[in-house]
This record gives structure tokens, C-alpha cells and sequence, in this order.
């Protein structure tokens, strides 16, 4: 096995094949090494997120490369049939691909059982290995912008059903009307890792209206307790917590909070848990009236808090402390003279059913509360008569603006080898600019010159981490965040470090960035 470099709290261990990735998984499971928090297992490859107060990177690879790999996962045996229309709009060019028909070509696709490797991607989205040997065809030059929810694919040697509408490069070669993702399931992913799969054709048999996905979370309602009712909601207001740890089994990443220093820290102001979920306001432009009594903080970008007293009266207030509101005050926040994202965290929390332990919202995967929007109630719980509260805090100094360039430090790897040693020099000599495509999912970055790789093999889909600088063929970075999802297709030159994630969570659009290397 080979270790690779991605992060202060994270490394890559890459393997032969998917046999032995699976064994390493099942190896470490089996007898888990403490301090390691999370495992996402690939066609090649283990991505390992620790904690590095609990154990040091050195003796972390020592221990993980005294594993054999010959361990296998004990789990109870489950088949599962996938219906298949065969109709897809590359099974003519699959079949072209591999010199033969495309009734050919579902008859191999369905001749086989298939396992469920491992999942990423999106949630409920599962990488299948087995089947038809033969059925090995490269992902399209040209991803597709939609891709409809239940469509069947192949991606080299692995095929896969998209639990949801997304963008995706697979070739499509089919549709099922099997939900892959259910929230109302108690595992909402139908696949789970290990499990036996096998595709039925029944092209011939009627088609169903609409492929079946679990609804929408319920926006909050009404409440005749203490509760914040949002009037404005700005260009995007999302309750974040610390995230949903833990899943990546189903294909779901953490999200989370942007600026988690800047979440704990509101909390910490009202007498909170520091895991308590929190208004994250972008760009100002956010108003709430509150109904009852209630105790909230502001902390994250810097700008104008105004508060309009039910008596009429009105004036500023400072952020990074506590503050009364009472009941008919109405609070406003204007846009950031510098960072992007506010934090407001209520005394007792906010009254709110979580998802998977979570209330934060992923806007990639379609997970927890739909966005906050003007009209919403949000109920808040009731706390104890003389709950504490925090000392006012000193906001950061470093918060990023547009006018001035960002500096975050990155750790190189693990795929830096895939590019010229011109494009690692250039990476971090070149200055990068934020362009208005970027959001909670990654920074989409332009530079001047684009970065050029030496190794233009199809990558194998593998691990990232929240901070991975990922390089698509255009050559231009996409610096993933919170919202990123826990597998991908392109090399990752470099990560910023974890440091300074906080900060890459508050610059603006339009800021230019310029990245600093630093060891591992």
C-alpha cells in the first residue's frame, strides 16, 4: 500500500485493486484504530480523516500498514432486483464502443449479479463491481448537465444508479423507477455496501409516471411558543450545525457549517451547545421579528446589525455578544464589509426535527430543512429562567475581503505527481480569482494560466476531502467546501489546510486568492 498526502487531518491510502481496498475497510472496521473519524473506501483507494490530537500521521500509516489484506466484511447476505427500462440514450453509442448490439448489451448488463463496492457521489448513489467483464466504457468526454433521477450507467468497469437529478458523466443505459434514496426508509440508502445486485430488463412492460424519491423536508410551521419569524431572508439563509458525521456508508457527506469557529462561537454567546444549529446568512439582506422573549447572537462577517424596538425606537447593535430581544423586536442585518456569512444562534436552539441527527441543510445532496424563507416561523425551545450566557468575544482580524488578496495555506497531494511540475510552481505563484459560480458545494476558481497535467489517464473515482483542490481537464481549480461530495473523478493537486477552512468559508466573489504551501 502506499500513503499520500491530503490533509493535516486526513491521508489517502492507495491499494492494487478494489479487492484489497475492501479488505483494508473491512480490516479497520473490524478492529478500529483510535482516532480515526471517518473511512470512505474507492476503487483503489481509502480516504482516512483522524484526529490528530488523538493520533499522530506517522504512527497512524504505521499501524494501518501493519493491516492484512485479506479481511473480509462479515454482513447478512441481501439481493436486491433492479427493474430496467433499457432505453437510454447511450446504449446505441455502448454498443458502438464495444462492437456489438445494444440488445447485446443488456443481455450482458443483466446476466450477471453485481456487489455494492462502495457509495459517493450523492446519497444512495452506489459504485457496483461484478458483472459482465467486458462492460468496460470510459465516462463521456462531455458530462451532461441533467441527469434524470433512477438513470443506470456505466463508468468503466462499475455500473450505477443516480438516485437523483444531478449533472453526471456515465453512460446511460437505462432508467428504473426504484427509489435508490428514501428518507422515510429507516436506512434511506437502498443499497448498502456488500449487498448482492442484479438488473431486470422489462423495457417491454408499461412505464411508470414518475420515478419515486422522497419528499421534501416540511418547511417550519406556526408556533404558539417563543420564535424568530424571518421577513427577509437575503440571498441565502440555511440552518447549519456541526453536520452529519457518520454517513458516509449512505454516500452522505458531512456539510455543515462554512465557518464552524464562527458557529461555536454564537452558541457559546447565548449558553448553547456548541453543536446547536444556527442561522448561516449569506451576504446580508436578512430580517427577523421576534415573537416572545429571546436571547440571540451574531458572529462570522462583519456589517451592519440594526434592531427596531416594538416601542419604535431603533438603533445599531454589536455582534459577538449577546443580546434581549423582546417580544415585536425586529432585527435586520445588511451586507458584510467583510467575510460573507453571519451567525445567528438563539437561546435553547431551534425547535426543529433533525435529518440523519442533523439539521444542517446540504445543498448538494438535498438533505435537511429547505432553505429559510420570508414567511417562516422558527419555533425556538424554552430554557431554564437564569440559563447562562457567554463574555462578548473579539471578532477575527482576518476576515477576507473583495479588495484585498486571501492567503490559505494548502497541503500538497495526493495526486500533485498527475501534474506538471510547472503546474504545482504555477499553482501557488499565480494569483486565483473567485468567479460568481462558487457556493456551499466548492470556490470555482479562474487564473490566468491554467493548470496543465502530466497524466491525462482516466482517474478512478476516489475519496475527497472537504478543502480539496480538484482539477477538472479545463485546468482551473475547484476548491471543494462543506457541501462537496465524498467521491470524485478528477486528481486533486493540493487541500487547504484545515486551518484556514474557516476562512476559505467566508471569502466573497470577485476576491483573488493565492495559496501557500506548507508541510504535512
Amino acid at each position: 500500500m502506499r500513503f499520500l498526502p491530503v490533509n493535516l487531518n486526513a491521508l489517502l491510502v492507495e491499494l492494487d485493486d478494489l479487492p484489497q481496498t475492501l479488505a483494508l475497510l473491512a480490516s479497520l472496521r473490524a478492529e478500529p484504530i483510535a482516532g480515526i473519524e471517518e473511512l470512505v473506501p474507492a476503487a483503489r483507494t481509502l480516504l482516512v480523516s483522524f484526529r490528530p490530537a488523538a493520533i499522530a500521521a506517522d504512527e497512524l500509516r504505521r499501524r494501518i500498514g501493519q493491516r492484512r489484506l485479506d479481511a473480509r466484511e462479515t454482513r447478512v447476505d441481501k439481493r436486491i432486483e433492479i427493474p430496467v427500462r433499457y432505453d437510454g440514450e447511450d446504449l446505441a453509442e455502448v454498443a458502438a464502443l464495444l462492437g456489438t448490439t445494444p440488445e447485446d448489451v443488456v443481455r450482458r448488463h443483466t446476466g450477471s449479479d453485481y456487489t455494492v463496492a462502495f457509495t459517493g457521489f450523492a446519497p444512495g448513489f452506489a459504485y457496483l463491481s461484478g458483472g459482465d467483464p467486458s462492460l468496460d466504457v470510459p465516462r463521456r468526454q462531455v458530462p451532461r448537465t441533467r441527469i434524470p433521477a433512477g438513470a443506470v450507467g456505466l463508468a468503466g468497469r462499475f455500473s450505477g444508479v443516480y438516485p437523483q437529478a444531478s449533472p453526471g458523466g456515465w453512460q446511460i443505459l437505462g432508467i428504473t423507477d426504484a427509489p435508490m434514496w428514501d428518507l422515510s426508509r429507516a436506512q434511506p440508502a437502498l443499497l448498502q455496501p456488500g449487498d448482492t445486485v442484479r438488473f431486470v430488463d422489462v423495457t417491454a412492460q408499461p412505464r411508470a409516471a414518475t420515478v419515486a424519491v422522497a419528499a421534501a423536508p416540511a418547511r417550519p410551521v406556526a408556533s404558539k411558543g417563543n420564535a424568530l419569524e424571518v421577513r427577509a431572508a437575503g440571498l441565502q439563509t440555511l440552518l447549519q450545525d456541526r453536520g452529519r458525521h457518520g454517513q458516509a456508508g449512505q454516500g452522505v457527506s458531512a456539510s455543515g457549517a462554512m465557518d464552524q469557529r464562527s458557529l461555536q462561537a454564537a452558541n457559546r454567546l447565548v449558553g448553547n451547545a456548541s453543536d446547536a444549529a444556527c442561522l448561516e446568512i449569506a451576504y446580508g439582506g436578512f430580517q427577523l421579528a421576534c415573537h416572545g422573549d429571546a436571547v440571540i447572537a451574531i458572529t462570522g462577517a462583519e456589517g451592519p446589525v440594526t434592531l427596531t424596538r416594538a416601542d419604535g425606537g431603533s438603533g445599531p447593535l454589536p455582534r459577538w455578544q449577546p443580546i434581549a430581544l423582546a417580544d415585536g423586536d425586529v432585527l435586520a442585518l445588511g451586507e458584510p464589509r467583510a467575510g460573507i456569512r453571519c451567525y445567528l444562534a438563539v437561546r435553547g436552539g431551534f425547535d426543529l426535527v433533525p435529518v440523519l441527527g442533523s439539521l444542517s441543510t446540504d445543498t448538494l445532496a438535498r438533505i435537511g430543512p429547505p432553505a429559510v424563507a420570508a414567511g417562516d416561523r422558527l419555533p425556538v425551545r424554552a430554557v431554564a429562567a437564569g440559563a447562562l450566557v457567554g463574555a462578548p468575544e473579539a471578532p477575527p482580524a482576518d476576515l477576507p475581503k473583495v479588495q484585498e488578496e486571501v492567503v490559505l495555506d494548502i497541503v500538497l497531494g495526493p495526486r500533485t505527481d498527475w501534474f506538471t511540475p510547472d503546474a504545482v510552481a504555477l499553482l501557488c505563484s499565480q494569483s486565483w480569482a473567485v468567479t460568481p459560480q462558487s457556493n456551499r458545494v466548492g470556490i470555482r476558481l479562474a487564473g490566468e494560466v491554467p493548470l496543465a497535467r502530466a497524466n491525462h489517464a482516466e482517474l478512478p473515482s476516489e475519496g475527497t476531502a472537504y478543502g480539496a483542490l480538484q482539477v477538472p481537464p479545463s485546468g482551473q481549480p475547484v476548491l471543494f467546501l462543506a457541501d462537496h461530495p465524498l467521491t470524485g473523478g478528477y486528481p486533486v493537486i493540493a487541500c487547504v489546510a484545515t486551518h484556514h477552512l474557516d476562512r476559505a468559508g467566508q471569502i466573497p466573489v470577485n476576491a483573488r486568492i493565492r495559496f501557500n504551501p506548507i508541510a504535512s
